[in-house]
Parts: C-alpha cells; structure tokens; sequence
C-alpha cells in the first residue's frame, strides 16, 4: 500500500509541474528566444568567421609493383596505404610546416599551423586530403598551395622511391563556421531548460498556502477545520487565507 501511495503522489507531483510549465509557458518561450538571440549574436558579432581550402594526393611507392600479370599481395596494399600516416606525419612535423610557414610569408609559431592543417584519408583508400583552415579565404588557399609545392621535395627526402600525385588542387577557401543554426538551437535549449529550473526551483521554495487543496496535499494527516473570511469591500463574499498570501475567492450566490 505504501508503495502504491508513493507512486500515486509522484504523478500527481510530476502532473502539477507539467500544468505549473504549462500555465507559464509564455515566459519559457520569451526565454528560449532570448537566449538563442544571444547565442546567435554571439557567434555572428564575436567568432570570427574561418575558411577552408584543400587539396588530394595520391601515394605510390616504387616497392609495390603490380606488374604484367596484375598481382598484389595484401601486405603490399597494406603497406601502400600506411604511407598515409606516414606522410601524414611528415607533412605536419615542425621543419615541413616552418618550411610552409617561411615560403608563404607567414608569422605563423609552428604550434598555430599544426592547428591550421589536418589531414585524412579518403574512404580507406589511398588518397589522402590536406584542409587548411584560416579566418581569410585568400589565406587559406595560399597556405594550401604553399604545402602542396613542399610536400612532396619534402617526402621524397624522407621516404626512398615514393612520390606523390595531385588528384585535386586548392581553391578559394570556402567558409566553414561558425554554423549559426547551430548556435541558435543551442540557445533555444538552453532557454527551454534554464526556464523551466527556475520556475520548477521558485515553486517548490514557495511555502504559500494556495488553496485548501495545496492543504490536503501538503498536510494530509490535518484536517482543515475552518477558514477566515475575506474582508475585501468588493461587493462578494469569499474566505481564505489572505494574510500568509493565500487568497481562496469563493463565490456565494445572492439572497432572492
């Protein structure tokens, strides 16, 4: 029985807060929009804008031949694709990226342009992709361009009788965030959830005795002997609480 009570003032606990939400509900909404505005405004006027340009390589290395007959062993594919991390790693080592940093004229430390440049494979194969990403789109491109002249002198000096092929070249960089959208639904559920605490956290602080309902509910095991009435001049007649701040109006129908 006593698990059955539980359950039972735990939905009607969770209903009274769904209706609490409901009744204020146009404060949730004010706040929902607030904050994405916010948010939005913050990502527009104060994140600077960054820009990506990129280009594919492809690598080869003379030890994986394929042939007359067509033939390659697995761990000859596997060892041409883990030349990828291999120039992966060469590309983004600090005397290849101070190299970049000196041709293209920049003022860039070498922990700024590790950041700058990523690089992946492509679908598992053997191409791999460089992104550069600035806050200039020219800028961009022309650090591209800069490692794509490097890159390769440099992994030849590196690794014996591999090469490197252009399969896309850089263009102007392309912008990439901050991704406004994203920022506004951010806002709009932080205002949906940061509403709905503080109006759920001020109603249960509220020790006010609402009605005699809010009396049996909080105090059960008391029962509700009498009420004061009202004494406002407004022509009705009504009891309540009014003094704690609870004012519980009821109409009584005229004498004929």
């Amino acid at each position: 029985m006593n698990g059955q009570n539980r359950i039972e003032e735990t939905e009607i606990d969770l209903l009274r807060i769904a209706k609490l939400l409901w009744h204020r509900i146009w404060i949730i909404i004010l706040a929902m929009i607030l904050v994405a505005a916010l948010a939005f405004s913050y990502a527009y006027f104060f994140i600077k804008a960054k820009y990506e340009s990129s280009f594919m390589l492809y690598v080869n290395n003379s030890t994986v031949s394929l042939g007359s007959s067509f033939s390659v062993s697995l761990s000859e594919l596997s060892a041409a694709k883990s030349l990828l991390d291999t120039y992966i790693v060469i590309m983004r080592s600090r005397v290849t990226l101070e190299r970049v940093n000196e041709a293209a004229g920049t003022d860039y430390t070498y922990e700024e342009l590790y950041k700058m440049v990523d690089a992946k494979s492509v679908d598992s194969t053997e191409i791999f992709s460089v992104t550069v990403t600035s806050n200039d789109p020219a800028e961009a491109k022309h650090l591209a361009d800069t490692i794509l002249d490097i890159l390769p002198e440099r992994i030849s000096e590196i690794v014996a009788g591999s090469s490197v092929r252009v399969v896309d070249y850089p263009v102007q960089g392309s912008r990439s965030g901050p991704n406004y959208r994203t920022y506004a639904m951010v806002g709009l559920l932080l205002g949906l959830v940061g509403a709905a605490a503080v109006i759920i956290i001020i109603d249960l602080m509220d020790t006010t005795v609402r009605d005699e309902e809010y009396l049996n509910q909080k105090y059960s095991s008391i029962p509700v002997l009498a009420v004061i009435p009202d004494a406002k001049g407004n022509g009705s007649k009504g009891y309540g609480y009014k003094k704690y701040g609870y004012y519980y109006h009821n109409q009584v129908p005229k004498e004929q």
